[in-house]
């Protein structure tokens, strides 16, 4: 009967181990100096060795030859262990075994001596999952088990242990093995099996693992049922529905060119091949990744899990953009990918994601745009004020005039002036000061001097409107006199004087360049730095 290569080319020894040094350096060092714990915790990732290692651990233990940090690999309980069968190793899946009846179970087996063996060793796999009652039913045998029980619990969410298991136990954590250290692994076992498969192949499916050495060998059993005994890059991406370089390349030319039509075409072809949507978005995000890595590192083999000839080309295409740009790219191509998750326009959606990275490249910097207006302006410049979701020239407000005291106002305006100072509206406030308002029939009408429309947006006093009067209201802005300053008080400019300011303001040439620099720019309001 057929054996897949992840369990046909398991590691038996710790010499086999590939990427946990750590683990095994520590673990045959208490062996040999026959220091060995009642509780080990293996934590990491998928693939990465823990139920392996367990098994090795229990084959050192057993061996007849031991305990021994190299079992003879050839006697009974060896053998047995290695086949799954032997009495005293006794895995225990608790993701089917999680609650307090098999944990009493267990802890009555833990009572009895091994049948044949030295140790009774106790594998326990997806740990996190058993229960908090039945980990309490487990927690005194765990801290008081007799001589002869050892117990391994193997997880990959470390964190879901109890504490109080977890400080009865030594922890290790198993690392992401290294994408070289996959790769070597894979070229000797196609050796072994008369496999012939090119660099790109072997790193593609080391890719598709991610660190998991058990994913990677289940990529190549698939690759060799799929290919036969010649393994060739494009036919492995297609397989696994990755990506090359190349097709990475083109989205990266796109964007260089600010070519919003290739990207569609780009959609186009993806839909067109029947490709996967969201696997395009993913494998984008990585390739943003590798180039944003590549731009700030150079090509690190231990930051890009690429080969050498992938890592050149990846660095020489980050040449292209900028640390900034990649890193915006990057964040787009996420959420891009989040969002194709729960869309149920894939094709849509995509095609508005490639187009927003287009946008986002055309984008400049305000620091750049500051910049290219160069120094200078006399007193009479106005002094633009940005912020980070529009740009406007802006200042404060309009000539300034002192605001009338609330008191004198009428009913309708001192609450429109209440709310606009609420909702923050300050050069509306100023203006409105300054207006006659009249409220009739659920109508508000403002007459407002010349000099102060600008600052009277239909829109913002409706807003404030609806707030101050707890209903809709319609209104209505006509230019006349407006209402008076209040006796006693100082006037700094007149109306006049500000109609005055705002086209001086406007004709000047360092406006004109920031609103050449910035089109969508507005001139909110004029103050006249005179005063």
């Amino acid at each position: 009967m057929y054996q897949v290569i992840a369990r046909k080319y398991r590691p038996q020894t710790f010499a086999e181990l590939i990427g946990q040094e750590h683990v095994r350096a520590t673990v045959e060092n208490a062996i040999a100096q026959r220091r060995i714990a009642h509780g080990y915790i293996f934590s990491g990732q998928r693939g990465t060795g823990k139920t392996t290692v367990a098994r090795i651990l229990a084959r050192c233990l057993n061996c007849v030859d031991g305990p021994a940090a190299t079992p003879c690999g050839v006697c009974a309980s060896c053998t047995e262990t290695a086949n799954g069968a032997s009495v005293d190793v006794i895995e225990i899946d608790a993701a089917s075994n999680r609650g307090i009846n098999e944990m009493r179970e267990l802890r009555e087996n833990v009572r009895y001596r091994p049948a044949r063996d030295r140790y009774k060793v106790f594998i326990i796999d997806e740990a996190h999952q058993i229960t908090n009652e039945a980990f309490n039913a487990l927690l005194k045998t765990l801290e008081e088990p007799p001589e002869w029980a050892v117990f391994v619990l193997c997880t990959t969410e470390a964190h879901k242990i109890p504490a109080t298991i977890a400080s009865r136990c030594q922890q290790f954590q198993f690392r992401q093995v290294s994408f070289e250290e996959v790769v070597g692994r894979m070229a000797w076992i196609c050796g072994q099996e008369g496999i012939e498969a090119d660099s790109e192949a072997l790193a593609a499916l080391a890719q598709a693992g991610e660190g998991s050495v058990r994913d990677s060998l289940s990529a190549l059993d698939q690759a060799i049922a799929c290919c036969g005994n010649k393994l060739e890059a494009v036919q492995v991406r297609e397989l696994l529905g990755m990506f090359s370089l190349e097709a990475m390349g083109r989205t990266a030319a796109a964007l260089k060119a600010g070519d919003a039509r290739a990207m569609l075409d780009i959609v186009m072809e993806l839909e067109r091949d029947g490709r996967n949507l969201q696997h395009f978005s993913r494998e984008l995000s990585r390739y943003f990744r590798n180039l944003l890595v590549a731009r700030v590192a150079g090509p690190e083999p231990r930051l890009i899990s690429a080969t050498a000839g992938e890592r050149d080309r990846l660095a020489d295409t980050a040449q292209l953009f900028s640390e900034e740009d990649l890193t915006r790219y990057l964040q787009l191509s996420l959420d891009l990918f989040r969002d194709l998750q729960y869309s149920l326009q894939p094709r849509l959606q995509l095609e508005l994601g490639l187009l927003r990275m287009i946008h986002a490249g055309r984008m400049v910097e305000v620091e750049e745009a500051l910049a290219s207006l160069g120094g200078g302006g006399g007193a009479e410049a106005p002094k633009p004020a940005l912020n980070n979701k529009k740009t406007e020239a802006a200042g404060p407000a309009p000539v300034a005039p002192p605001v009338a005291p609330r008191g004198m106002a009428g009913d309708a305006k001192a609450k429109m002036l209440a709310a606009l100072e609420e909702l923050k509206m300050q050069f509306t406030v100023d203006a409105v000061s300054h207006s006659a308002v009249t409220e009739s029939g659920g109508e508000l009408v403002f007459v407002t001097p010349a000099a102060f429309r600008i600052a009277m947006s239909e829109k913002d006093l409706a807003r404030a409107a609806e707030k101050a009067f707890g209903r809709a209201m319609r209104v209505k802005v006509t230019i006349g006199e407006g209402s008076a300053p209040a006796a006693g008080e100082t006037v700094k400019a007149t109306a006049m004087e500000a109609s005055d300011a705002a086209p001086r303001a406007l004709a000047h040439p360092e406006v004109k360049r920031f609103q050449e620099a910035f089109p969508g720019a507005q001139v909110r309001a004029v103050r006249d730095l005179k005063e």
